[in-house]
């Protein structure tokens, strides 16, 4: 039985994915502790405490626990603010580690979490296993920068780690190309999907339960709303059908996020008024698993119009519901997203182009072909597969000799 330690600094992963900086990764840890856990290891998750009414330490389930470290006020930060509680964090961290002994790996989420594993990692001789889910100089490259030193720090990082994960080859290709990470520490690890939750049903049904109308073409944005995620090309998208002549409304699943997040938001509503589309849009609150998948299968197409995408866990979701995807052609979306399979990938930013896109699913899709080879390619990934192929890196590592900066 190995001990692990997960650092997800800025972000708890028992928070609602879909608001503040909730989304993604919040599944990845809470899913990957808990599926490690379940092979009989102990997971330690380290987040900074956001709440004073959050208990210092949680047991989600057996072998998995989080414990909300005081790091700055107790209070929801900006971004700029986060960088500013790292050492303290990091501090209490190991002051955690000498009253209760150390982990044999430390898995750090992020590249803040990065700051904080690579201290440890050097105070305490302790593998480091990283996951950075967004880098700097891709983002910038796809979308716009957001700190240079941000980018020369995870650099740092990716020279130290004993281990990057990537979710897909994309995302390992990046990692050389844009930082000069050693192949040799770059494991693909591709993330999974709750199958219990994430199935496919009977559409007609899930619209009843949501109160849909059941003949029009409902399309479904999931995600935070910010100019990184593209939520205005999915309204565009709606639009443009509607001036086609098609019967069509879009879902809106999730809540402001980032420093633009109260922007965009307004945004949509300005265009959604400005459009004549109210009665066809709906903005619906972060949803839990259980009702997420029935927006889900209630949907004929989800839309990922994301500017950058490590992975693209909606995607995958959808696939497991039997909904086909249209997605841009960008990062892990490559790998999750087989054109005319289970939707189609768009190159362009361009809302004529993605409602073509979502026309040709439809009537690829008219005999299910396209939702039940969605629902097979789904089948390729889970949860549990991730947690054996962490805990056989856990083991290589505690056999091997440390990297050194």
């Amino acid at each position: 039985m190995a001990r692990l330690a997960v650092l997800s600094y800025h972000t708890s992963p028992l928070a609602q994915p879909g608001t503040g900086d909730g989304g993604g990764m919040n599944v990845y840890v809470r899913e990957l502790a808990s599926a490690v856990a379940r092979q009989g290891h102990e997971v330690d998750v380290f987040t900074r405490r956001d709440s004073t009414s959050v208990p210092t330490t949680q047991l989600v389930e057996p072998g998995f626990r989080v414990h909300h470290v005081a790091a700055g006020p107790a209070r929801s930060l900006e971004r700029h603010e986060l960088a500013d509680h790292i050492k303290v964090f990091t501090d209490e961290v190991a002051t955690y580690f000498e009253r209760h002994g150390a982990p044999n790996a430390i898995h750090a989420n992020y590249w803040l979490s990065g700051l904080a594993g690579h201290r440890l990692k050097h105070e305490l001789d302790i593998p480091l296993i990283m996951t950075f889910h967004t880098l700097e100089r891709v983002k910038a490259d796809h979308f716009e920068s957001e700190s240079e030193d941000r980018a020369h720090q995870e650099a740092a990082i990716f020279a130290c780690a004993d281990a990057v994960l990537a979710s897909c080859d994309v995302e390992a290709a990046q990692f050389v190309t844009y930082y000069n990470a050693d192949p040799a520490r770059v494991r693909v690890v591709p993330l999974g999907v709750q199958h219990a939750f994430f199935a496919p049903g009977d559409q007609r049904a899930a619209r009843q339960a949501l109160g849909r109308d059941e003949n029009d073409t409902m399309l479904l944005f999931v995600g935070r709303l910010q100019t990184l995620k593209g939520v205005e090309l999915a309204l565009e998208t709606l639009i443009t059908l509607r001036v086609r002549g098609r019967d069509a409304s879009l879902a809106i699943v999730g809540g402001p996020s980032g420093p633009d997040g109260n922007a965009t938001l307004a945004r949509l509503h300005r265009r959604v008024r400005d459009a004549g589309v109210i009665e066809h849009v709906s903005f619906v609150a972060p949803q839990s698993h259980q009702l997420l998948s029935t927006w889900m299968r209630a949907a004929d197409v989800t839309l990922v119009p994301s500017r950058s995408e490590s992975f693209g866990l909606v995607a995958l979701e959808s696939s497991a519901c039997g909904t086909p995807v249209v997605a841009s052609a960008v990062g892990g979306l490559l790998t999750l997203v087989e054109p005319g399979s289970n939707g189609q990938l768009v190159a362009q930013r361009d809302a004529d182009v993605w409602a073509d896109a979502v026309e040709e699913v439809m009537n690829d899709n008219f005999n299910c072909s396209m939702s039940n080879s969605a629902v097979l390619l789904s089948q390729r990934y889970t949860w549990r597969s991730a947690a054996e192929s962490l805990d056989a890196l856990v083991v290589r590592l505690m056999e091997a000799g440390l990297v050194r900066c």
